[in-house]
């Protein structure tokens, strides 16, 4: 069984090297603080495109490193 990488994870490890909550996070990324809470507690398990968008531009990485 293969198991899904889980983008909340792999964010939350990304946003730790930054100095960022999650509220500042959220502003700086443009994502609702509620849908990032969502996304990075895993109740949002695929977020939007859209999504993956903004928060892999805030964190300077791409959305292929969110998915790994």
């Amino acid at each position: 069984m293969v198991t899904e990488p889980n983008i909340g994870e792999n964010i939350k490890k990304y946003r730790s090297k930054t100095v960022l909550s999650q509220e500042d996070f959220a502003k700086k990324s443009g994502v609702k603080y509620t849908t990032f809470t969502k996304i990075e507690s895993g109740v949002i398990k695929t977020p939007s495109v859209l999504m993956m968008e903004k928060i892999a531009k805030a964190l300077g990485v791409s959305i292929e490193d969110l998915l790994k």
